[in-house]
């Protein structure tokens, strides 16, 4: 246990002594100090929460890169989600939303944070668009696979592998959605909301692109003889693919607090220990031991995928959001049991099968 979450403990401990110090010298109060590490605390919960999924499906890439670019994306991806996420991302919408400066945000964010929260809201739709957008665009590529052949929900799973061979089936049906929902919207709105899913859409083909010319750039240089141990294409896809994710926690920490170093420290602390969960998760090889667990995610991005397009139009609560996640991902490693119970040689098949 220490051994996986060790480092998040002690990053933990750290936050909420920087949140004790934060709030005693902002109110000088022994309850409202004890008030805002409640907070800190009820906030990370919220990011472990809806990112749990998260986990999964970073264990699923991340266990196919080497060692050496795993822990660049425990170390360094961890300095973008805490950073860059949890910090700057805020900042910057509410620069870009307001048309003032980074410095000015800044200010704003530790001053004025009713103007703060009230500017980040206004920028919702967007965020609604891009996330959406791009997680919708994850969960269909895994689906629209004409390669795969283990399937959770068969009827349907199978149904969508057979459209595997139309080209950009997924897109059509994605921008069928987005023009659908944005006929639904206020037509300021809608514009922002169709620009933003196209460049979600856009920044996932980005992203395929890139590690595609790796790959085939990787397999010249094995074909020559050369040791390969590149995991850049996923560690550029896992860090857009974790922004996405962080979307919905950022959003829905306003819920709990309106102090950016508030919400900075709780979701910083929720989101080192999504990184423990992931690496909890290739080191036992769970996702290998359990045959839907996959699936279950992937579905749950889907889910997550439609909440946030719909929020544009429709408030969802984040909780709605959390509990449908966990319980995709619970029925599917529920069903996972089940069927090794069921066929406990099946793995062995599976095995041969792949080789």
């Amino acid at each position: 246990m220490l051994r996986n979450f060790g480092g998040s403990i002690a990053f933990s401990l750290v936050c909420l002594v920087l949140a004790a110090v934060y709030g005693w010298f902002q109110t000088a109060s022994v309850p409202a100090t004890l008030a805002m590490l409640w907070i800190v605390v009820m906030l990370s919960v919220l990011e472990v929460s809806l990112s749990f999924d998260n986990a999964v499906v970073n264990a699923v890439v991340l266990g196919e890169m080497d060692a050496v670019w795993q822990r660049r994306f425990l170390t360094w991806g961890m300095v973008i989600a805490v950073f860059g996420m949890r910090i700057v991302f805020p900042l910057a919408i509410v620069a870009i939303a307001a048309g003032i400066g980074p410095m000015d945000a800044l200010r704003i964010s530790l001053t004025e944070p009713k103007r703060y929260e009230e500017i980040v809201s206004s920028a919702h739709v967007g965020i609604a668009g891009f996330g959406g957008a791009f997680l919708a665009m994850v969960g269909l590529s895994f689906f629209f696979d004409g390669e795969k052949d283990v399937h959770w929900i068969t009827w349907l799973e199978r149904a969508l592998a057979r459209f595997a061979d139309i080209k950009a089936a997924e897109i059509a049906i994605l921008l069928t959605a987005l023009y659908g929902i944005s006929l639904l919207l206020p037509p300021s709105e809608a514009l922002t909301f169709l620009g933003a899913g196209a460049l979600g859409i856009v920044t996932f083909i980005a992203v395929e692109a890139i590690g595609t010319l790796l790959e085939m750039r990787e397999e010249a240089q094995k074909a020559a003889g050369l040791i390969v141990r590149s995991g850049l294409a996923g560690f550029l896809y896992l860090n857009v693919l974790d922004a996405s994710f962080s979307f919905d926690g950022v959003i829905g920490a306003f819920a709990l607090s309106n102090n950016m170093v508030v919400i900075a420290l709780g979701l910083s602390i929720g989101a080192m220990f999504v990184r423990s969960l992931t690496l909890l998760l290739v080191r036992e090889g769970t996702l290998a031991e359990y045959r839907y667990l996959e699936h279950g995610a992937f579905w749950a991005i889907i889910a997550l995928a439609a909440i946030m397009l719909a929020s544009a139009r429709v408030a969802i609560p984040e909780t709605v959001t959390g509990l449908i996640g966990a319980a995709l991902i619970g029925l599917s490693l529920w069903w996972s049991v089940r069927h090794k119970r069921r066929f406990p040689d099946a793995e062995i098949e599976d095995a041969l099968r792949a080789d």
